[in-house]
Order: structure tokens, then C-alpha cells, then sequence
């Protein structure tokens, strides 16, 4: 009778573990491959309705695929009023809420992308996904995302904030110079106690380019695995992307395109102020200042999972942790 006893406590506990993991958004594996009319139970996903939204349009086809029958199409046409200012268009999808990761967890995403022409070429604010801290109703400020796809001047690239860590020793805000080893080119913002670095450029990044980090940090450290972002105009871009944000200095990033390492990026990630949120989320899409023309983007095959080898495909190409 005892062992009888024993053994319900031992299938009861590993039950309610095996709950816990179940509940735990952190833990589950999501994908949409945009096949359908609507987008998949198993993705929990959505298209977010809001002022900033109206200027976009979202659309499941299938005369730009990737793989199997359809993608998401995703565009935004002028909304902002001539010569407004803190006006921006968009055209994101989200994660829903109850889904997102722990703040202090690492997790792998994944999603393709292919540019739409006319891509856009000046020297604007362009977005094409993000990764952000929840904001709670308390918190002072606008947060930039700790982690950024961009494009200027039709140029991919990639950025991280994190808080304001002041300059190396000897060096100050603003200071133009070469990095050195174990320095990283920044955007001090210390009015807004947040300073933004690039991680990563595509292969037609010029020393015009850029010209906001003008300084350097030694918080946030990259090391380049000797392969460069595509191209905007190169295809469908086939994005894997771990975050664990780490504002005390445990942060890590890994960025990988088209199956090659772009970049590893460790220290200060995201941001510790007070009234933030528990969760991180991520959202994707056309996301620019006010602009005067129509900007499309295809989205495909997005993933998420806690383990490396169901977004990046094979285990072999993921980093060791």
C-alpha cells in the first residue's frame, strides 16, 4: 500500500510539472507558415489594431512565397499629416500577450523576409522587426526595442540598446574614433538613459554610413563570425535569432541570416528601469517615420521555440551554449 502511495505522489508531481511546462510560454514551440486565410492557432499571432496600424494593410497570398502555398504580405501607404512630427506608420504583427517570453529567458526566433520593390532608399527610419520590453502603466519614457532590423539608405542593419553605461575610461559622449578590441560602436543617449550599438551591417556598408555612433562602449562586446547581413535586395532572408536580454551585463544575442553566423553579441541588453514589464515580445513588419510612398514587405515560415535547432533547422550549425 505504501509503494502504492509513493508512486501516485511520484506520477502526481511529474504531472504537474509536466503542467507548469505546458503553461510556461517560454517553454512552447510556435509556427505560422501564413499558409492559410488567417493566421495559425499554433503561431499565436495577430495584427494589432491601433491609430499608428491604420497605415497598413496585411494580406494572406500566395503569389510571393517562400514556402508551401502562401506568405503574409505586409504594407504601408502615407497616413501622417505633411510635416508631423512623432508620427510613425506601420504594418506589425505581434505576439499575443499571453504567449511571450520571460524577460530574464532565452529564446530562438525565426521568420523569413523578402523586400518588396521599390525598396526604399533615403536616409530615413526604417524597421523590419523588433524585440522589446514590456512598458507598464508607471514606467517614465519612451523605450527603443534592445534589439533592431533596420534599413537606411536601402542598407540592413542591426542594433542593440541597453541603459546608459558611461564611456570607457579617457573617452567621452560623442567622441569619433576607430573601436578597439573589445569596444563596440554606440549612440550615447544618456538624456534618455539609453544608448543604442550597432551589431551588424550587410555587405554594402560604408564608412558614410552610420553616422550616429560616433562613440564607442566597452558594456556590450560583438564578435563577428566572419559573415555579413544579406542584402535587402538579395532574395528571401531567412532570419534565426536568440535574445536573453540582460541589462546587468548577462545578455546575449546570436544572430543568423540565410543559415550563416552573423554575430554574437554579450553584455548590457535591454533595459532595468523602473515599471517595465516580467515578459520581452517581438513584432514584425513595415515600421518607418512618416513617409510619402507605399512600402511592401513578405513575411514567412516564423518559429519560436526555447532550443536552438527547431528554428535554425540543423543542430549542427547552432552555437554551443
Amino acid at each position: 500500500m505504501r509503494a502504492k502511495i509513493i508512486l501516485l505522489a511520484i506520477l502526481t508531481a511529474i504531472s504537474r510539472i509536466a503542467t507548469a511546462r505546458a503553461d510556461d510560454a517560454g517553454q512552447q514551440i510556435l509556427r505560422d507558415g501564413f499558409d492559410g486565410k488567417d493566421f495559425s492557432p499554433s503561431g499565436h499571432l495577430y495584427y494589432r489594431e491601433n491609430a499608428e496600424q491604420k497605415a497598413g494593410t496585411y494580406e494572406f497570398q500566395s503569389a510571393v512565397t517562400r514556402n508551401g502555398g502562401g506568405a503574409l504580405k505586409l504594407s504601408i501607404k502615407p497616413n501622417c499629416a505633411p510635416g508631423k512630427e512623432d508620427c510613425s506608420e506601420r504594418a506589425e504583427i505581434w505576439e499575443k500577450t499571453k504567449y511571450r517570453v520571460p524577460y530574464n529567458q532565452g529564446v530562438w526566433y525565426g521568420f523569413a523576409v523578402k523586400f518588396a520593390d521599390p525598396i526604399p532608399t533615403g536616409d530615413h527610419r526604417y524597421l523590419i522587426a523588433q524585440w522589446k520590453r514590456e512598458i507598464g502603466p508607471t514606467a517614465k519614457g519612451d523605450f527603443s526595442p534592445f534589439l533592431a532590423l533596420r534599413l537606411n539608405n536601402g542598407k540592413l542593419f542591426a542594433t542593440v540598446e541597453t541603459n546608459y553605461v558611461a564611456p570607457p575610461k579617457g573617452a567621452t559622449d560623442g567622441t569619433a574614433r576607430s573601436c578597439g578590441a573589445g569596444e563596440t560602436p554606440v549612440w550615447y543617449r544618456p538624456d534618455t538613459n539609453q544608448m543604442r550599438a550597432l551589431v551588424a551591417t550587410d555587405s554594402t556598408w560604408g564608412k558614410d554610413d552610420g553616422g550616429e555612433f560616433t562613440s564607442c562602449t566597452d558594456a556590450m562586446t560583438v564578435t563577428d563570425r566572419g559573415n555579413k547581413l544579406p542584402t535587402p535586395n538579395s532574395g528571401w532572408i531567412d532570419f534565426a535569432i536568440y535574445t536573453k536580454p540582460g541589462p546587468d551585463g548577462t545578455g546575449r544575442i546570436e544572430i543568423f541570416a540565410n543559415d550563416k553566423w552573423i554575430v554574437t553579441v554579450k553584455g548590457h541588453i535591454g533595459h532595468a528601469d523602473k515599471g517595465l514589464g516580467k515578459n520581452q515580445y517581438f513584432k514584425f513588419g513595415p515600421y518607418r517615420d512618416a513617409d510619402s510612398t507605399e512600402w511592401t514587405l513578405y513575411y514567412d515560415d516564423f518559429r519560436r521555440s526555447p532550443h536552438c535547432k527547431d528554428v535554425l533547422g540543423a543542430a549542427a550549425l547552432c552555437p554551443k551554449e
